[in-house]
């Protein structure tokens, strides 16, 4: 059985109805995996991300992900109809969405907030899954900062570590890290539904105008990591903000907290890009050790 035969073969187990490709075209838009639109003779057309065959993990977190937020029916997302492997790649296989980079701010602010306001007992997650292709440890904890130094900061820190990076990095993460407590003095947030990975290329609208979040890191934690993220490569509105604050105000303190939520985004294109992002990290905790200690 051919590549593409074993994919067209699961979708319709999946869907209970005979699917057979027509034609594949290659796509755009990530650094980590291929992407194809398949379509069939009767015009379906999906969605379908590839990559080596080992990766078939990283495939069903994210089909479990997709599932989690599809089911919160807060923004459009696209459906999960099935993810696997044959001998040589593993693959997920999405509904097709036409999306459009433009369209309401205003929209995709109140299904953030709607989204945000779905809470969790615990933060983290029942499983672990992957912020970029880096692991993301979603261990289950009640309290928030040690969440945030356990399964965020920690490990990012320590795989720098192990690339020989320590003496640039120990001046500022270890004092960081032991006086983690002053930067989240009492601050135990709701345990929110989170994109985990909210930035512009995570989101689109589709033609009907209706806001779509994809490729999600999901989790449950503090809601300001996601609007952190959203400040830190740009791409949203000042109506986006502006709404968003409208409906579901946020906490003076934000303005402090979303450097050090925002520094673990750039530990980890540090942990994947190199150099550049290093030093844009060993400045941000400059930063945080200077205003608080």
């Amino acid at each position: 059985m051919t590549y593409w035969s074993h994919i067209a073969e699961h979708i319709s187990q999946s869907l209970h109805k005979p699917f057979h490709i027509q034609s594949t075209q290659a796509m755009g838009g990530g650094c980590i995996n291929q992407a194809f639109c398949i379509t069939s003779s009767e015009g379906q057309r999906y969605f379908v991300k590839v990559n080596q065959r080992t990766l078939k993990t990283m495939f069903q977190v994210e089909y479990d992900s997709l599932n989690e937020l599809y089911t919160a029916q807060c923004a459009r997302i696209p459906k999960a109809i099935c993810f696997g492997n044959n001998h040589s790649h593993s693959y997920l296989v999405l509904e097709y969405l036409n999306m459009h980079s433009c369209g309401d701010q205003i929209k995709l602010a109140e299904a953030l907030a709607q989204q945000h306001k779905i809470a969790h007992s615990h933060y983290g997650w029942y499983q672990n899954n992957v912020i970029g292709s880096t692991p993301q440890s979603n261990k289950q904890h009640t309290c928030w900062l040690s969440f945030w130094r356990e399964e965020r900061l920690l490990p990012q820190i320590k795989w720098l570590y192990d690339k020989g990076l320590g003496s640039v990095l120990k001046p500022f993460s270890e004092p960081l890290l032991n006086h983690l407590d002053m930067l989240l003095q009492d601050h135990q947030p709701s345990a929110s539904l989170l994109h985990g990975d909210l930035w512009s290329g995570n989101y689109a609208f589709s033609e009907h105008g209706e806001p779509i979040f994809f490729d999600p890191a999901l989790y449950y934690g503090d809601r300001e990591t996601d609007l952190a993220m959203t400040e830190l490569f740009g791409g949203f509105s000042t109506e986006f903000y502006q709404h968003y604050q409208s409906i579901f105000p946020l906490d003076d303190a934000y303005a402090q907290r979303k450097t050090l939520y925002n520094l673990y985004h750039i530990l980890n294109h540090a942990n994947l890009f190199g150099s550049s992002y290093l030093a844009q990290a060993t400045r941000m905790m400059q930063k945080l050790c200077s205003m608080y200690f």
